[in-house]
């Protein structure tokens, strides 16, 4: 059952290369909406339209399109060669932090090495935990 109607006329006209020549464009644009209402699933509210219905699946507690992965064991890796492995195996939301306590930034990650890491290197886990990356600078 068609719910919208639109419909346009153009309508043209004059001479080229005339001097006093003109156009005229008419433009009528008709829409039809009809609600519908269906006792358990819409409110009176809603419309119906003509659009294709949604295929957006219903939420569940724990999607199944989850993937999970082991967590590969970093520790005695170079900060930067941490995270490149991290990456490799599916685990894209890391944290770093400074493991002396003194809270410094890590900023040439080559320059760390990885002493602790949560979750632990072996731990099957799904791919969007946060692994956490806990370095020191080296030599210290």
């Amino acid at each position: 059952m068609p719910v919208g109607l639109l419909a346009i006329g153009l309508a043209g006209c004059g001479a080229s290369g005339a001097a006093d020549a003109k156009s005229t464009v008419t433009a009528t644009a008709v829409t039809t909406v009809t609600a519908t209402q269906t006792a358990s699933a819409a409110p009176s509210s809603v419309l119906s339209t003509s659009a294709p219905p949604s295929t957006k699946q219903p939420e569940t507690s724990q999607p199944s399109s989850v993937q999970t992965g082991v967590v590969p064991s970093v520790v005695g890796l170079n900060h930067q060669l941490a995270q490149d492995t991290m990456q490799a195996a599916g685990f894209f939301n890391l944290a770093e932090e400074d493991a002396t306590g003194k809270g410094r930034l890590l900023i040439n990650d080559r320059n760390w090495v990885v002493v602790t890491q949560q979750p632990a290197g072996g731990t099957r886990a799904p791919a969007d935990t946060t692994v956490i990356l806990r370095s020191k600078k080296n030599g210290e």
